[in-house]
């Protein structure tokens, strides 16, 4: 019997439709001789955000999938502890509507920020959005587990704490948002939400590849950059909630070899896209997405 297939997959944002088809073909192509690992994001701005949800969940509680969350999980975590309000951007009210949400929202508090594992003789993160330049594994992984810790304490109210505290004040919630939401970042702690072109920092993974880790970033959250290939980087958001704002979308998926030693060198051409089905929304600002 061959290996199991990891597959690594990016954003899906409530696009639901297009997650089915791509397990439709992982399970063609492989049976159930594979292992999931999300990026984060799967809900907010698709349409389907709780059947994505669910998907998920199904091969997460079988012990067949990974999941980090992303920021959009985030956000809908600080609807429903009262942090914010709903924009009329958000589509994940069938996660809020139904009469299990509240036990949605304490599973989504459990979920990791950070997964680390092992391919070939590289180790690696599996991560939303952007590690600490500075940082090698072991440490990400440390700190993460603390703010995993407080985001998925049983009384709620520590979470709610962390989720309102001051970035500036609080090194877990700036961590928190680092971990979610940062594109640019100085060799410091210096990070912005912003791309380069905005922030005047270098680009997380430039400043993160300069340190010269050994191990590899599996990421997502930046659809505007689109697949990202180089040396110890995979960078999975390919905006398939994006599609037809000027560009196709697609959900992409990376199914390195499982019998390379190290699979995260370059070329690369291990990937799988599903394009998708139609223009979900619209939006001003293409790059807070």
């Amino acid at each position: 019997m061959g290996r199991t297939q990891r597959i690594f997959v990016g954003d899906v944002q409530g696009c639901a439709d297009e997650l089915d088809e791509l397990l439709a073909r992982v399970r063609d192509a492989f049976g159930t001789r594979f292992e999931l690992w999300a990026v984060g994001d799967l809900v907010n701005r698709g349409p389907a955000s709780r059947r994505a949800l669910s998907t998920l969940r199904e091969l997460v509680d079988a012990g067949r999938a990974r999941y980090v969350l992303g920021n959009h999980e985030l956000a809908l975590l600080r609807v429903a502890l009262g942090l914010r309000t709903l924009s009329p951007l958000d589509t994940f009210g069938d996660v809020l509507a139904g009469p299990d949400a509240s036990e949605w929202i304490d599973w989504l508090r459990r979920r990791p920020l950070v997964e680390t594992g092992r391919l070939g003789r590289q180790r690696f993160a599996l991560l939303h959005a952007a590690a600490h330049p500075e940082w090698g594994l072991d440490e990400l992984e440390r700190r993460a587990r603390r703010v995993e810790a407080r985001l998925g304490d049983r009384d709620r109210r520590e979470a709610l704490r962390l989720l309102g505290a001051d970035p500036a004040e609080d090194p877990d919630r700036d961590l928190l948002g680092r971990l979610t939401s940062c594109r640019s970042a100085g060799p410091a702690d210096e990070w912005s939400t912003s791309p380069p072109d905005e922030s005047g920092l270098p680009a997380w993974h430039a400043s993160w590849s300069a340190r010269g880790h050994r191990w590899g970033v599996v990421y997502g959250h930046w659809s505007l950059q689109g697949l990202h290939v180089a040396n110890r980087l995979r960078g999975l958001d390919t905006g398939c909630v994006h599609h037809g704002r000027g560009r196709d979308g697609f959900l992409t998926a990376w199914l390195p070899d499982p019998d390379a030693d190290e699979p995260f060198g370059v070329p690369d051409e291990a990937f799988w896209q599903v394009p998708a089905r139609r223009a979900y929304y619209a939006h001003r600002d293409a790059s807070r997405a």
